[in-house]
């Protein structure tokens, strides 16, 4: 019988949270939480979040960490701007300053684990700080304004009823199914995640793999950092500051295993979401933000417990 539940709980207690978290907001505020338009306005506040998460979630598969999302996101924006305000094209400053730019940070991020041995932990943790600083110093720590209309209204505007943002989103998603159901590289991400030794015992060659996972990872923060840049209009130096954790827990709250080689790209896409609804939901209950950090953490230390409790057993 528990092992009947643990196999439950593996496939769909993300998405059952997700449902009572959403039951419960709406009666709580019957008024304003369950409406089209707010609902609308939690997956447009969810796709960052969504975006930085499916990053860590290839991170965190190979039991690593990316602590430095936040920054890179922060860091590409500012450097997409800055291109876009000298006079480049809006398209090219987002390939070059966004995608480039956020697959580089990653790469040297990944360099840097597989050069040093450390823990991925403490390469980001130093990356972390470096990329701020990188974008204080870039910036003058001054936001950048006078960005391309073109840019705002192709990037945070709405294609019909629903924000591009949330297009976006999905887009990633779905290529990253792609990579981890379809592709050998996936495969080889699960295995080294699950067991690194076997994985090199079987030809995987570790190094590489490590490293194409913080270029992923970079460039889906790359991704965010466009995102930010064109909803806020202006790219801001202390943007993405914190939200590293957000993306961690939505990885982890996904039901992606934080000891490596297990998690879906669908359980991180609904733990954006949960955090979406409950940060939505305290704002219109005019709960205080700073709450929401404790409720973050405590969803963390939650979500793993849980892991370890009723996640299947590999």
């Amino acid at each position: 019988m528990m092992q009947k539940f643990n196999v439950i709980w593996s496939k769909y207690g993300t998405f059952g949270i997700l449902i009572l978290l959403t039951l419960v907001m709406g009666i709580l505020s019957p008024q304003y939480f369950l409406t089209t338009g707010n609902l609308t306005q939690v997956l447009l506040q969810s796709s960052v979040n969504i975006l930085l998460g499916l990053g860590e979630f290839f991170t965190i598969l190979i039991a690593g960490i990316d602590l430095s999302v936040g920054s890179i996101m922060a860091l590409t924006g500012m450097i997409a701007a800055k291109l876009m305000v000298a006079g480049m094209h809006w398209v090219l400053a987002i390939i070059i300053g966004g995608i480039f730019v956020g697959g580089l940070l990653g790469g040297i991020n990944g360099f840097l684990v597989n050069k040093t041995g450390l823990h991925p932990f403490i390469i980001t943790l130093g990356t972390l700080s470096i990329f701020r600083g990188l974008t204080l110093i870039i910036s003058d720590a001054k936001p950048v304004f006078g960005l391309p209309q073109a840019f705002k209204s192709s990037i945070a505007g709405w294609l019909g009823p629903v924000p591009i943002p949330v297009i976006i989103a999905l887009i990633v998603a779905l290529a990253f199914i792609f990579i981890t159901n379809k592709t050998k590289l996936g495969r080889n991400i699960y295995a080294l995640g699950g067991n690194s030794q076997a994985a090199w015992f079987s030809g995987i060659n570790i190094k590489r793999h490590t490293m194409i996972v913080f270029v992923i990872s970079g460039v889906a923060a790359g991704i965010a950092g466009i995102v930010m840049t064109a909803r806020l209009g202006a790219a801001e130096p202390l943007s993405g500051s914190g939200y590293e954790t957000q993306a961690i827990a939505a990885a982890i709250i996904g039901g992606t295993s934080f000891f490596g080689g297990k998690g879906k790209i669908i359980g991180v896409v609904m733990g954006g979401l949960i955090i979406g609804v409950i940060s939505n939901g305290l704002n219109i209950l005019s709960v205080p933000t700073y709450y929401q950090q404790i409720v973050m953490g405590a969803l963390i230390i939650l979500a793993v417990f849980l892991d370890r409790l009723f996640g299947v057993k590999r």
